[in-house]
């Protein structure tokens, strides 16, 4: 009997690759290594009978993501299987992922995972966060995926005292909505440009996020500028660089911008300001 390597079933979009860098060889390797290290629920009548290897069987994995097993099978066979982001979700439960190999299986697959990801604007803010926000000694603050500020050092609370006074911990609330916010933040009307931008950029990641949803709104609705640069559909990564600020105190001060976002906390940024500037304007 010859044996086609190149056929082509429903469902399957092309043929399947060699190379050890293709993604469906690698979401074929990953799937039965996770498969191999699931743990059977005799609930569901799993677990009976001699078994060969360790872990599930394919089609136990398959009855549990609600797919079938020659669908199932495709997938460990590294074909190219067109598989919606909701099966993939199914089969992410099924497998028992945690937070990481689920969003390692969306990337191999190139899908958007529907679900919500992070742990949302209402989410307390880390220990391990606010101990690093105190622990240095320039200028820090931490965003929450809203954009709200959660948490700040001295230096950072005397730099913007304004945005204190504002009674808003909203950053983007403040910069739009505040009249102090054009006085403080030198070339107002470039930063805040490029602020809507980034804040545009990360919306894309919580395209359902009603919280991010009723800011955007807010914000049109109350601020000219910000419906202006909205409407532009200018998108930025968060970008460091200079920062000048006319103080009331402290007078004209320069900071480099350096923004990071924690290992293991994806919804936060951790915003530092590096005196004495150096930095290229952004």
């Amino acid at each position: 009997m010859v044996r086609c390597k190149l056929c082509t079933y429903p469902g399957m979009t092309g043929t399947t690759l060699d190379s050890s860098n293709d993604p469906h060889r690698l979401l074929a390797r990953f799937l039965r290594a996770r498969r191999e290290a699931a743990t059977a629920d005799a609930s569901l009548g799993e677990g009976r009978g001699r078994r060969r290897t360790p872990g599930l069987r394919r089609e136990e994995i398959a009855q549990r993501a609600g797919i079938s097993t020659t669908w199932y099978t495709w997938l460990e066979q590294g074909r190219d299987v067109a598989l919606s982001a909701e099966a993939l979700s199914r089969l992410a439960d099924g497998l028992g992922l945690s937070p990481a190999e689920r969003g390692y299986l969306f990337e191999l697959a190139r899908r958007r995972d529907p679900l919500p990801q992070g742990a949302g604007t209402d989410a307390p803010v880390p220990a391990e966060l606010q101990r690093t926000v105190a622990s240095v000694p320039m200028p820090a603050y931490l965003l929450d995926r809203g954009w709200r500020r959660r948490s700040w050092n001295a230096p950072a609370a005397e730099l913007f005292a304004a945005w204190a006074d504002s009674g808003d911990d909203n950053l983007l609330r403040y910069v739009f909505l505040d009249a102090s916010a054009p006085t403080l933040i030198t070339d107002w009307a470039h930063r805040a440009q490029r602020i809507v931008a980034e804040f545009r950029a990360d919306t894309a990641l919580y395209p359902d996020d009603v919280t991010l949803l009723d800011l955007v709104d807010a914000l049109r609705h109350g601020s000219p500028a910000f419906e202006e640069y909205w409407n532009a559909q200018g998108v930025l990564a968060r970008e460091g660089g200079l920062r000048t600020f006319n103080h009331p105190r402290l007078g004209h001060v320069a900071y480099t911008q350096v923004t990071l976002v924690p290992a293991g906390y994806n919804d936060w940024k951790l915003v530092l300001l590096l005196p004495d500037g150096g930095g290229t304007p952004l």
